[in-house]
């Protein structure tokens, strides 16, 4: 198959007018002298980006992460796919400890059924602050337990690539030695005040989850878990941008603050989206949902009802980002981050040929999963 005349997202973060040949499910070649490689589409006028990549979001379609059903992660696949998120990550709540360990072991046997790829779990919880718990249950929080962890990777054959603490608990300091070389330890659902987050970088905390959100603000005499991050030129950093969790001036702000090789795209996204306005649950609490805006009955927002593709094109129509600067924190970023650039978040010989072509006004042409195009 041949990609002809597409302006190609590459891995200089830029777009460059080629062609792009793709055998046996992977990029063959990414060049302009590409006759006779089989089919040809035309993609003259077209943006060929790589798949996106989220790597923090509950669910779609009526389903969830903590279902802990295959069918639940049928749907979840199947619908990420359709909207150009080709490689995913789900998170879990903050459930009874028994019931973690049934999603975990759920994604951990999962056999892949065509759709996104799931590349990963991201573990929201349980090891968070009462005081920053957000939409999680406060009933279900615990400290953080090397022993319960290990039980959970066990369980989810080593697919847990993040696991989310609040530094200021107890024990949460040891937990990080323990772990960090084996997962990504993000700062989340904190009170943590900056000295107590900067001993957490410094000790191989590397990511900050929905940065602004489940955490104190940034402030000029108490600077907190944002200006810790900022601070340590090597953490990085989640953004929910759908029109509801952050201004667009905030947004500019950030990404002049850190840089955008430290921002990373999320959705974080619960089982209405993709759906009608109306009642949904999230970790087992009721939420309701109007719009992008979901909330707990306290008014509490609780995740986002958006995807990952609508959030890249929001922060490019309405924030004022490059384009380039979008994809790469909406795919290249987030693979990095979870140690699975080899394979996925950008257009390079060898790689999974996972892509969308997208119009110049930043509508979905075609989804490609390993070099097939899927039903949209």
């Amino acid at each position: 198959m041949i990609i002809k005349d597409a302006d190609v997202f590459t891995q200089d973060n830029c777009f460059v007018r080629t062609d792009v040949v793709v055998k046996d499910g992977k990029f063959a070649a990414i060049s302009d002298m590409t006759e006779g490689a089989g089919e040809v589409i035309k993609a003259d006028g077209l943006y060929m980006i790589p798949g996106l990549v989220d790597i923090h979001f509950h669910g779609c379609k009526g389903a969830d992460m903590c279902d802990g059903t295959r069918e639940a992660l049928d749907v979840i696949a199947a619908y990420e796919a359709s909207v150009g998120v080709t490689s995913i990550c789900p998170a879990t709540m903050t459930i009874p400890k028994d019931e973690l360990v049934k999603v975990m072991k759920n994604a951990g046997e999962y056999s892949y059924n065509g759709g996104a790829h799931i590349v990963g779990i991201n573990m929201e919880g349980p090891f968070i602050s009462p005081s920053k718990k957000g939409a999680q249950a406060a009933d279900n929080i615990m400290h953080c337990d090397y022993e319960y962890f290990c039980k959970l990777q066990e369980a989810a054959n080593g697919l847990i690539k993040l696991v989310d603490i609040a530094p200021e608990e107890p024990g949460a300091m040891e937990f990080i030695d323990k772990v960090k070389d084996n997962v990504v330890v993000s700062l989340a659902h904190t009170a943590s005040d900056y000295d107590t987050a900067k001993e957490a970088i410094e000790r191989g905390a590397s990511h900050a989850t929905h940065l602004y959100n489940a955490m104190p603000p940034l402030n000029h005499r108490n600077p907190g878990v944002i200006g810790a991050v900022r601070d340590s030129g090597k953490c990085h950093a989640e953004l929910i941008c759908d029109g509801v969790h952050i201004h667009p001036s905030v947004i500019r702000a950030t990404f002049a603050m850190f840089g955008a090789e430290r921002m990373i795209l999320i959705s974080d996204s619960m089982r209405a989206t993709g759906l009608d306005d109306g009642e949904y649950t999230l970790g087992g609490q009721p939420v309701s949902v109007k719009g992008n805006l979901a909330t707990l009955h306290d008014g509490t927002i609780a995740g986002s009802a958006t995807n990952l593709m609508d959030c890249m094109r929001y922060v490019v129509k309405k924030a004022g980002l490059s384009l380039e600067t979008a994809v790469m924190c909406a795919a290249s970023n987030p693979a990095k981050e979870i140690g699975i650039f080899d394979e996925a978040g950008s257009i390079a010989v060898g790689k999974r040929a996972d892509f969308v072509l997208l119009d110049k006004e930043l509508n979905i042409v075609g989804v490609y999963i390993d070099g097939k195009e899927i039903i949209c």
